[in-house]
């Protein structure tokens, strides 16, 4: 039987960049666990039950902070300014060329070299249930405009569901903001295991298509009769290695979907589902946002010291998975999808729902 390792809040304090770093530890009253970095806004455990009651880690991590900072940078991280990839890194607003950072040549993925994934947030725990963390990305961050300070709120209920929602705001200038998280998630407890037989439901007719380069071009194709349908639940072993180019070209699952009935206002409508057979657990994601990036772990390498985990564990290829709710990425170069834009003074206010039951 899989055990879990008791994360050290020691283990987590540091200054980093002149900031106070720390592990938080938020409770429900029902056992389950959630720990968080302000390094990051890191989700680096979290502690649910199987079918028999037995407590285990779901999520992908690590025991120390420098392990976190030389580990896989966008695991458990909250995603900012701009997650997902801008082709080529550049984009207009109001006759302006911009030109972000590339850090993923030739494009801009997740916020450029040292978006928010790198970045020491403010924090303060609200009661022993929630969590807030405040950022303010400067003018100028990255290549983007505009001053935009964000604040997050993570809090457990006693549905066993973690809710991670945030408000943000233009301050002074037009800028683009597209926001997820980024939690590696296995479900068995086992989190060297693979995910393979986890039993996926997404609710999604529609995914976007990619360049050569993972870029969303414009077009957006039906599922229907490809691999990539998920509608009805299907392993993500079952079809991950059939005859199709977007599976060539993420080496594995690692797409946008299109959600059939997203969010009409600001509660979280449901977008997937997944199931562990042999624990029992399932994970039910829900959001506010239009699409869902679903990433099979297809670039864990167990590369030392990179890809060892808590307890030592090696985070292999395909021993997570990812379901990262936000707006479409690229949206900002692609008039047709939803608009990533702010006006000085317009808020972006957004959340996603982890809900953790057994079957």
């Amino acid at each position: 039987m899989a055990t879990y390792t008791d994360l050290k809040r020691d283990d987590y304090r540091a200054t980093i960049d002149g900031k106070p770093v720390d592990l938080f530890t938020l409770r429900n009253g029902r056992g389950m666990v959630v720990r968080i970095t302000n390094y990051g806004a890191k989700i680096e455990q979290i502690l649910v039950p199987d079918r028999d009651g037995t407590l285990g880690d779901v999520v992908q991590g690590y025991d120390t902070i420098d392990g976190a900072m030389g580990g896989q940078p966008s695991m458990g991280s909250f995603i900012g300014r701009y997650c997902g990839r801008i082709d080529g890194g550049r984009f207009t607003l109001d006759g302006v060329e911009h030109q972000a950072s590339v850090n993923s040549p030739p494009n801009t993925v997740h916020g450029g070299q040292r978006g928010s994934r790198f970045r020491v947030f403010d924090a303060r725990q609200l009661d022993e249930s929630s969590l807030e963390l405040t950022y303010v990305f400067q003018d100028g961050e990255e290549g983007f405009p505009g001053t935009l300070p964000v604040r997050l709120v993570y809090s457990v209920g006693d549905d066993n569901a973690l809710t991670i929602a945030w408000t943000a705001v233009a301050a002074d200038k037009t800028t683009i903001a597209n926001f997820t998280d980024h939690t590696f998630f296995n479900l068995s407890g086992d989190l060297g295991s693979s995910i393979l037989d986890h039993v996926a439901t997404v609710h999604a007719g529609r995914y976007l298509a990619l360049s050569d380069t993972a870029v969303p071009t414009g077009e957006v194709v039906d599922v229907t009769g490809t691999p990539l349908d998920f509608r009805t639940p299907a392993a993500f072993g079952d079809r991950i290695d059939a005859d199709d180019r977007m599976l060539a070209l993420g080496k594995g699952y690692d797409l946008h979907y299109v959600i059939d009935k997203p969010a009409s206002g600001s509660a979280p409508a449901l977008q997937a589902r997944i199931l562990h057979p042999g624990s029992g657990r399932t994970l039910e994601v829900l959001s506010t946002e239009p699409g869902l990036q679903l990433y099979t772990g297809n670039f864990l390498e167990g590369k030392a010291p990179r890809d060892v985990g808590k307890g030592g564990t090696l985070y292999t290829k395909h021993s997570a998975f990812c379901a990262e709710p936000s707006k479409f990425p690229n949206s900002v170069n692609i008039p047709s999808f939803p608009s990533t834009v702010l006006r000085p003074g317009q808020w972006y206010a957004g959340s996603i729902v982890y809900r953790f039951g057994v079957a």
